[in-house]
């Protein structure tokens, strides 16, 4: 007898599947919640970050509420009455340079010939002389004398008058209208001259584009006089203390030199002198006057902080010069009355502006900046 075939397992194929599923739906909820712990770590450490960018941002503002400057004007903070500053010992607060014993550089302090010859230039230029002599003739770049009264119409007009006071003009400036200046080129003092104009169209709205006539007298060409015996004798005797040319002239050598040596000693001092402590008082009252100066000016701020520690450098050189003028002041034995000072002070410029100027500044600021010269004024004697 034949054997029957046997039929398929649809059983066991069904039980296969079925755990093939079961197997593929435990590993997609094992994915679920890896992913969901994935998702929840990445959250919390985004929600720390933000939390720390946040405290980082308000740490930093609160930071800069603490050490933000305010803006001031009290010249005399940190100040006594007599210019001292307050609470600063010195003799411990500043070791001060050996400013007795300085090598001063001679060819530093000299004068140079531009120097010299530029302040001759310009104390001749402050004398020039009007010259009358009719033989002289007008050119490009002189400056002379007119007096003029303008007419448009045949009738004067507002403005148009010198009233015989002599107008100083530079030909070729360009200061008066039209070709006015060049007009009067190739002619001579003394002489009468009628200058025709016509007015521009932006000018103002009575005069815009009319044609005026000036009747001109030319009185005179400025001229610069030469550094003569005659012109020192004249001219500077009395205010410079000398008689000739060559005397002036050492003169001029001689005040530059002394003033290359103050600047000299003065800047030399504060460069070799060390501050040890800095009065903290007056260091924050100089960074209110610095910020109130750079606000007036504009000085951007991007970003305070910097700004805040750029201010306090520029404040501790600015308290530093103060302390060793100060110091150099006491060490010196010089003395002060600051009563006797601010009375002085008003018999020579009186006593109005004083007080307006102690309004302004403070008795304490004005007295310092007069110690201050004295400090400098004191240097500057010993190396004469």
């Amino acid at each position: 007898m034949a054997k029957q075939k046997k039929a398929p397992d649809n059983a066991g194929i069904e039980m296969s599947k079925s755990k093939a599923k079961r197997e593929e739906r435990r590993k997609e909820v094992q994915k679920a919640k890896r992913d969901a712990r994935v998702t929840r770590t990445v959250g919390i450490t985004a929600a720390a970050v933000v939390a720390l960018l946040v405290l980082a941002i308000v740490g930093r503002q609160l930071y800069i509420l603490a050490i933000r400057t305010t803006p001031g004007t009290d010249y005399s903070a940190g100040l006594t009455e007599d210019g001292r500053i307050e609470n600063a010992d010195l003799a411990t607060a500043v070791t001060l340079a050996d400013y007795k014993n300085i090598s001063v550089p001679e060819e530093e302090i000299a004068a140079t010939e531009e120097e010299i010859e530029n302040s001759i230039n310009s104390t001749l230029e402050s004398h020039k002389e009007l010259v009358t002599d009719d033989t002289l003739t007008i050119a490009d770049g002189d400056e002379v004398n007119i007096d003029y009264v303008g007419t448009v119409d045949g009738v004067e007009f507002e403005g148009g008058n010198s009233g015989g006071n002599g107008y100083d003009v530079t030909i070729g400036s360009g200061s008066l209208v039209d070709d006015f200046e060049q007009q009067l080129i190739g002619h001579k003092p003394g002489e009468e001259v009628t200058v025709e104009v016509t007015f521009p169209e932006n000018y103002n709205e009575e005069m815009a584009g009319k044609d005026a006539s000036f009747a001109v007298t030319i009185n005179g060409i400025r001229q610069t006089p030469e550094l003569t015996d005659s012109f020192v004798a004249e001219q500077l005797s009395d205010s410079e203390g000398v008689s000739t040319a060559a005397e002036y002239r050492a003169k001029v050598a001689d005040d530059f030199r002394k003033s290359h040596l103050r600047d000299y000693l003065s800047e030399y001092v504060v460069e070799h002198s060390t501050i040890n402590t800095y009065p903290d008082k007056y260091v924050k009252a100089t960074k209110s006057l610095l910020k109130y100066g750079d606000n007036n000016n504009g000085t951007a701020m991007e970003d305070e902080i910097a700004y805040e520690k750029e201010l306090t450098d520029r404040a501790r050189e600015r308290v530093k010069e103060a302390m060793v003028y100060q110091a150099i002041f006491e060490d010196a034995g010089l003395s002060f009355d600051v009563e006797a000072y601010f009375a002085g002070q008003a018999e020579e410029i009186g006593e109005e502006y004083v007080e307006s100027m102690k309004e302004m500044y403070g008795a304490g600021f004005l007295a310092q900046s007069e110690k201050r010269l004295m400090a400098v004024d004191h240097l500057v004697e010993l190396y004469q």
